[in-house]
């Protein structure tokens, strides 16, 4: 079938996989460091006890045959060891069949991550990540050009990436209609940048044309995706100009990343490389392709039909392998910014002179001196959780008691989530949490007091808690 492939996109294939490659790196790392104390037989939310709540047809993967925390540590860093395999080219040195089963690994593994992985990875870039990779098992690798077919599903799911977030915003805060959600949202994001600050300091005028240029970009910009060259590779231009805007004003895990990696196969490199010399894809390769698009084309349906539905939903599977999704992000935005504040003290009578020290966070605002650091695509789970916590304590519900009590023991594996622990060698007495209004510095404040941020007392989150016989998971006392 003379149609079935595209020899000009070698390139785009190439530097697609090594993309993605990197994506899984950051994806592995994130889950091997952080497991023990999230979801660790002694974790937050342990696997094992979620493993009995659920059954193999929810949530399928590699730790239903087994679970444990050495296990776990295994895939995570087995899948570290593929990607970089990956990323260096291991899968154009193998026979074709050998180059997606290499693919399908990371692939496989992830999924099981995230399938165990509850509240810490229900964020939509899992799913991302997920359906991107399944869709890479199929892309070949140097011996045969790129199948069209899968370029096509690579762009649908783009399409869907900025099309459903770009409807989600209309259809939500009256602020993106009005063009003035920026005047808030580089203050209140999840999990402000180094660059943050100064977005935030912009002219409400240049705010203004940012929306505008994101509603053009995620609700124009994507049908030309479908159509003919070089305009397809003008759209994936634009919108990868987009993306890397993001990337500089805040941390959103691999989000931004994943997205620019996704919109590399639309551009046509033909006019800047001549492709290799490359065989005819074999006839059973062919047959899984397509057997591959149809699944996928079959599975469309209501992620389709979420994007013209009034009820639209936000980073939704349909499916329990992730294989299409729906996404799309702020469908409003908060216009103050709530911060959690978690203290403790090693007084056991409590006064009111006790004297609270604050825990430090390595990503979420918290010293107001403290310039915010650039993460992503590394993913903190832990701050973004508390960023939701201190929108509604129904969030925290699940995971917030279990946190407290482990820094009530100075557990080990919680404290590695964190930058500072006032209490290093005795644990702390009492733990308490609560809510302050963060808002940016002026330009003023900042040259008088060298302070990124300043707070306001809000409330009590938590009133303070200690281990014992009276103990009382502190997210009933919210």
């Amino acid at each position: 079938m003379e149609w079935f492939t595209a020899d000009g996109y070698w390139l785009s294939r190439l530097v697609f996989q090594r993309a993605l490659a990197g994506i899984y790196l950051f994806a592995f790392l994130t889950a091997a460091l952080q497991f023990r104390a999230l979801i660790g037989e002694r974790g937050m939310l342990p696997v094992p006890d979620f493993l009995r709540r659920t059954d193999w047809r929810s949530a399928p993967g590699l730790f239903r045959l087994h679970y444990s925390d050495r296990f776990f540590a295994a895939v995570s860093w087995t899948g570290c060891a593929i990607a970089v395999a990956l990323l260096a080219g291991a899968d154009s040195h193998l026979p074709l069949w050998a180059a997606m089963v290499l693919w399908a690994l990371p692939w496989a593994l992830y999924l099981s991550i995230v399938q165990v992985g509850q509240t810490w990875y229900g964020f939509g870039w899992e799913s991302l990540l997920l359906e991107t990779g399944f869709l890479a098992v199929f892309l070949g690798n140097a011996h045969t050009a790129p199948p069209v077919l899968v370029l096509w599903l690579l762009r649908w799911v783009l399409f869907r990436v900025e099309f459903g977030a770009g409807l989600i915003k209309i259809r939500g805060d009256e602020c993106w209609r009005r063009l003035t959600c920026l005047y808030f949202h580089h203050e209140t994001q999840p999990m402000p940048g180094p660059l943050s600050w100064f977005f935030h300091r912009l002219p409400k005028s240049v705010h203004r044309a940012e929306v505008a240029a994101n509603h053009v970009t995620q609700l124009l910009v994507p049908v030309l995706l479908f159509t003919p060259q070089p305009v397809a590779s003008a759209a994936a231009g634009l919108m990868i100009v987009t993306q890397l805007w993001l990337v500089f004003s805040g941390n959103f895990a691999w989000l931004n990343w994943l997205t620019i990696t996704l919109a590399l196969p639309a551009v046509d490199w033909s006019l800047f490389a001549t492709p290799p010399a490359q065989s005819a894809p074999p006839l059973w390769y062919e047959i899984v392709v397509l057997a591959a698009f149809a699944l996928v084309v079959f599975l469309s349906y209501r992620p389709a039909r979420n994007l013209v539905s009034r009820r639209q939903v936000m980073n939704r599977s349909f499916d329990p392998l992730h294989l299409v999704n729906t996404y799309g992000a702020f469908g409003s935005i908060s216009r103050v910014r709530l911060e959690v504040v978690v203290e403790g003290t090693d007084e056991e009578v409590l006064h009111d002179g006790t004297v609270w020290r604050e825990y430090g966070f390595r990503g979420k605002p918290g010293d107001l001196r403290r310039m915010p650091r650039q993460f992503a695509p590394y993913h903190l789970r832990l701050d973004w959780l508390m960023w939701f916590a201190a929108l509604s304590p129904v969030y925290a519900r699940p995971w917030f008691g279990p946190f407290v009590e482990r820094l009530l023991e100075n557990d080990r594996d919680t404290l590695r989530l964190l930058r500072h622990n006032p209490f290093p060698g005795v644990p702390p007495a009492h733990v308490r949490a609560r809510v302050y209004h963060y808002r940016y510095t002026s330009w003023r404040e900042l040259r008088a007091t060298g302070c990124w941020w300043h707070r306001t007392y809000v409330r009590d989150f938590m009133r303070p808690v200690s281990l014992g016989p009276s103990w009382i998971s502190p997210t009933r006392r919210s």
